[in-house]
């Protein structure tokens, strides 16, 4: 038998001195490394998990040698280890006519979106229309980014300096961050366990801090009740903002995400159902604010009549001398890009929706794993799947996390202590850093919650693989529970 156990080391650790003791160790450690014999591989780990076997050597003064020598090496059963070997974080690419409209674009170097006769010949104009009626809004404006879209929102429904602004304390840094761009001091509300904004919480913030907005983020796609929220801001006065970043094919009984909202926000960064790179779109059904937001994107003097949706030149005239030029258009080769993706959106999410039931009941067949429920009224869009980690100490979690990690299966926890959508790592202002010991529920939640996308171009036995190797870190994280 080749290999030996921890039960044979410590008597023969306890013969040896120096130098020697530690070779003895060491070559434990990687015997143990190669076979899977063992899950702690530091010496500190080895000596505090050795057993209390009697001793094999003959006195406390033989020499090493004789004590290798005579040590009986037993097998150990080696460890199962499913890996993924493709990259998780692998983005939907962009499609051949995209490729083919972006190129045409570039050779004819008109990448400035006004650079285009007229707004029918624009291809930012064309994407922000096929966009538009994807979502069932009127008007739409092509940006640099979601964040940039949230910022403006708030510019465009008259947010001041200093206001308070209510939001998700479980969604991505960039909310809060275009909250603080804007110059409204954040205000963060509770999720439940269905990662999902409170809205009794919402109330009772709303009560206490007298805020006039609200931008609710559908993290991850996940809806909270937006009738029930709407309630509640409408019955306060409260302005509602919706960031639609994860949400877009998202639908509330049968109505597109947003629409609860004055404003929506979407984004077409590389991990969104859209992808370009970087970029965004805004989008109302408010005249006024339609006026705004192309103003505030970068239309002056007259370049608004380049837009295809947009309302009459008399909401322009009245906003363009007091709207500052914030310069966050979208650029002509994003928009190509993007285009063509728009009209594949349902297809797509149909692939999506599909693999992702299989995951989930995969994923809620392992022990301590919990994908939670959307609510009814949500007609889903699955690019990811979300899951709750229950029962487990931190020490097992970081073992599954670990465990994870070396099988190609990076799970991101969202209350880890370097990630983005750690509330606590947004230490903006002063005011909203005082919040942080006010948010029991979502730190509890987002700490033992995990993370895991589903890419596109995985086949079906890769999402197999993805919970076979789920299921395999668990029993290892919980071996001696």
């Amino acid at each position: 038998d080749p290999f030996p156990t921890l039960a044979t080391l410590k008597p023969l650790t306890a013969t040896m001195q120096g130098r020697t003791m530690c070779r003895a160790i060491l070559a434990f450690a990687v015997i143990a490394f190669m076979t899977g014999s063992v899950h702690s591989y530091t010496a500190g780990g080895v000596f505090s998990t050795l057993g209390k076997a009697p001793s094999l050597a003959s006195s406390s003064s033989c020499r090493a040698s004789s004590a290798l020598a005579s040590l009986r090496m037993v097998a150990a059963e080696p460890r199962t280890m499913t890996t993924l070997n493709k990259n998780i974080k692998t983005p939907d690419p962009i499609p051949e006519e995209g490729i083919k409209l972006a190129t045409e674009v570039m050779q004819s170097g008109k990448l400035y979106r006004y650079s285009s006769a007229d707004a029918t010949s624009c291809m930012v104009s064309r994407c922000e229309a096929a966009l538009a009626a994807y979502m069932d809004y009127k008007y739409c404006v092509a940006l640099n980014s979601c964040g940039s879209a949230i910022f403006m929102a708030l510019k465009c429904v008259g947010a001041q300096h200093n206001d308070k602004v209510l939001s998700n304390a479980f969604t991505f840094t960039a909310v809060p961050s275009a909250i603080v761009h804007a110059g409204c001091e954040p205000v963060y509300v509770e999720c439940n366990d269905q990662y999902l904004m409170d809205p009794e919480h919402l109330a009772e913030m709303a009560d206490k801090t007298g805020a006039k907005y609200c931008v609710v983020s559908h993290m991850r796609g996940k809806v909270a009740d937006m009738d029930r929220i709407k309630e509640i801001c409408d019955a306060r006065g409260i302005t509602v903002v919706e960031d639609c970043a994860h949400s877009l094919g998202v639908r509330w009984n049968g109505v597109h995400t947003g629409h609860h909202g004055v404003m929506s926000c979407v984004s077409s960064q590389s991990y969104k159902m859209l992808n370009s790179g970087e970029g965004g779109f805004l989008l109302t059904d408010d005249e006024e604010l339609a006026a705004k937001m192309i103003l505030y994107a970068g239309a002056y003097e007259k370049l608004y009549h380049k837009h295809s949706l947009r309302p009459a030149d008399e909401f322009f005239e009245k906003h363009k001398l007091e709207t500052p030029n914030y310069s966050m258009r979208m650029d002509v080769a994003r928009a190509a890009m993007i285009y063509p993706q728009i009209y594949t959106l349902d297809e797509r999410i149909e692939v999506y929706n599909r693999r992702y039931q299989t995951v989930k009941e995969d994923i809620n067949q392992i022990p301590h794993l919990r994908v939670p429920d959307q609510l009814p009224q949500v007609s889903p869009v699955y690019d990811s799947v979300q899951f709750n980690i229950r029962d487990l100490s931190e020490a097992q979690l970081e073992i599954f996390l670990e465990r994870c990690a070396v099988r190609g299966v990076p799970v991101e926890v969202f209350g880890a202590k370097t990630n983005a959508r750690y509330f606590r790592n947004w230490k903006y202002t002063a005011a909203s850093q005082e919040q942080f010991d006010s948010l029991p529920k979502t730190e509890k939640i987002i700490q033992f919650a995990g993370d895991l996308r589903l890419p596109l171009q995985f086949e079906d036995e890769d999402f197999k693989t993805m919970t076979t190797a789920l299921r395999e870190a668990m029993q290892e994280a919980t071996a001696d529970a």
